[in-house]
């Protein structure tokens, strides 16, 4: 036990003692069960992990292997015996060897299906380094983006000053260009590194034919063999992930006549702007629900806030255009003339991609929530963030999730919660960037029902959710910077998101002046769409003039999760895992 003094004036401090970790009371027990006179064997510990961890398969040898794997901890005397001590059973549990997910990311859901039958990893104006405004364009956030697994990559393409090439910006902003031809290079160096199912990239296309032709000619080369062109006009039905592996796509709207100045605009009240980032906490203001959200369907809202760039048009700029780019486009995007009802009409001898702002899709899910679920289940819907975010902030991918889109598009250099829910559902099926969407949002009733999320339903099981402890800040951050004065006061967060009927946050006691919080709360949370909940897991210190500090965070996909109790690593604001920061948590459906 050490000691840590705080200055309180300039003639008097305070001293307060800083205790090692030591095993949870439930830990405790639990070694006392699956242990005799002391020492934990191999065959207590396998029991162990087939009844408590609810590892099935878990053998002898996986049993073995745990306690070799402790081999450093020799001042432990773990290996006299033949086992382990209380003190090395806890250091197994709060290591990194006992995490929440697989320990070895494995896609294990079925590839083979059309690409409309899964959640894609999706970023929004991929080139960006900051905000939306005046940040610069590089490819180092693409790079960065494809290194995490994202699979789709959008870039907006414009005449460079001396119109005699190809930039990337975002137009009618102050943003510095990146050339195109930098992004395709970096885009084939990285886009199987994380995963090798494939990159799409979407295409916001404000060219001349010529510069058009241009495009083709430098994608082609750059992409080579690795980029897919389909033998016909329009695709039937989209290829599977695994039909695709290693292979780029590149989806756009057919080329039309080029408008010098066009540029993306959302119908918005004027009394949201403004808002995007002034409401927002350090890491995010907590996340809307479905249910709070107005369902009112206005057909202003659509027509008024199109997506500019996908409007499809039967005019004769389509005859003022360069084959050669037309061919390159593998998945078509595009909005039928007409209203959202007209747009979400499923076409039997076609496939294309629809494109609605995060805005349009709260407003249509009440009205056409049943047509949006069955237009996803052949085609591909994107959702990209409403025109005010300036900040590159986000928004709830459970509402586009829950209605079957595939590409709910984020601000990947953004931050907060709504960026840590997506991190959260990509972390399932080995972190490859398509998660299979679950069937119900692929079957249709005798009656030509779908699935509704706004329904509520029985809960199919619930998940019941220990918090022990925690550790590791004071190991990564400076001892005055929650408090200046003590030690942090520490509490967590716990929750669902989820369908609106199994979301909810929940909180234990703020235990104070502690870098190693006890908290032993159990929480319970039943599930009626167990599919796409997602764990939430934060935590704070708590201050009492100001603002709630930032602890550490972490999102987990409840279908994944490995029961027991478990290791579970916290990450910063921005989603990069902490050295030392830990809780450890008990998993269990009842």
């Amino acid at each position: 036990m050490s000691k840590q003094t705080y200055r309180v004036c300039f003639c008097f401090r305070r001293r307060f003692h800083v205790a090692a970790s030591e095993a949870p009371d439930a830990v405790k027990s639990m070694f006392d069960q699956y242990s005799e006179n002391g020492t934990m064997t191999v065959d207590h510990l396998h029991r162990f992990l087939i009844e408590v961890q609810k590892e099935d398969k878990a053998s002898k040898e996986d049993a073995q292997a745990i306690i070799d794997s402790l081999h450093e901890l020799k001042h432990l005397n773990i290996f006299h015996r033949r086992g382990l001590n209380l003190e090395a059973f806890f250091k197994y549990l709060f290591g990194d060897i006992n995490p929440p997910l697989s320990p070895t990311p494995v896609v294990h859901h079925d590839m083979t299906a059309p690409v409309s039958h899964y959640f894609i990893y999706t970023g929004h104006n991929s080139y960006l380094t900051g905000n939306q405004l005046n940040s610069d364009c590089s490819d180092v956030p693409i790079i960065r983006a494809l290194q995490k697994g994202v699979r789709v990559i959008e870039l907006d393409i414009w005449p460079n000053s001396k119109k005699d090439n190809v930039d990337v910006l975002h137009g009618g902003t102050m943003t510095a260009p990146v050339e195109l031809i930098k992004c395709l290079r970096s885009i084939k160096e990285y886009a199987f590194v994380a995963s090798e199912y494939p990159v799409v990239i979407t295409l916001e296309d404000h060219l001349t034919p010529d510069l058009q032709a241009k495009v083709a000619e430098m994608v082609t080369q750059t992409l080579g063999e690795i980029l897919f062109t389909p033998g016909s006009e329009c695709l039937k039905e989209f290829p599977s992930p695994e039909s695709l592996k290693r292979r780029i796509i590149i989806s756009t709207k057919p080329p039309k006549e080029y408008l010098e100045a066009k540029e993306e605009k959302e119908k918005e009240n004027d009394s949201q702007r403004g808002k995007g980032s002034a409401d927002e906490e350090a890491w995010g203001k907590e996340v809307p629900n479905l249910k709070s959200l107005n369902s009112a369907y206005d057909k202003d809202d659509f027509d008024g806030g199109v997506d500019n760039d996908e409007e499809d048009s039967d005019d004769k700029s389509q005859h003022n255009e360069a084959p050669e780019y037309r061919k390159l486009i593998a998945i078509h995007a595009g909005k039928p003339k007409g209203g959202l009802k007209e747009c979400l009409k499923v076409d039997p001898d076609k496939v294309r991609r629809l494109s609605l702002s995060e805005q349009q899709l709260e407003n249509a899910v009440g009205t056409y929530g049943n047509d949006i679920v069955r237009f996803t289940q052949r085609n591909l819907l994107r959702i990209y963030p409403k025109g005010i975010r300036v900040d590159s902030s986000n928004y709830n991918p459970l509402i586009g999730w829950s209605h079957g889109a595939q590409m709910v598009a984020f601000n990947m250099q953004g931050y907060g919660r709504s960026l840590w829910l997506m991190h959260g559902m990509f972390r399932a099926n080995g972190g490859c960037g398509y998660v299979k969407k679950p069937n119900f949002l692929l079957q249709t009733g005798p009656h030509n029902e779908v699935f509704d999320p706004k329904v509520k339903l029985p809960a199919k099981k619930t998940l019941k959710v220990t918090v022990y402890m925690g550790e590791g800040w004071y190991f990564d951050f400076p001892h005055t910077h929650f408090d200046a004065y003590s030690p942090p006061d520490f509490y967590a967060r716990v929750g669902i998101a989820g369908v609106p009927a199994d979301t909810v946050m929940k909180k234990t006691k703020t235990l104070e002046d502690n870098w190693i919080p006890s908290w032993n709360e159990e929480f319970e949370f039943p599930l009626s769409v167990p599919e796409l909940a997602l764990l939430r897991i934060e935590v704070h210190e708590y201050d009492m003039s100001e603002k709630d500090d930032f602890g550490g965070q972490t999102c987990l996909p409840v279908s994944e999760l490995k029961q027991g109790i478990r290791a579970v690593p916290l990450h910063d604001s921005k989603g990069e895992r902490y050295k030392s920061v830990k809780l450890l948590m008990r998993f269990e459906f009842i």
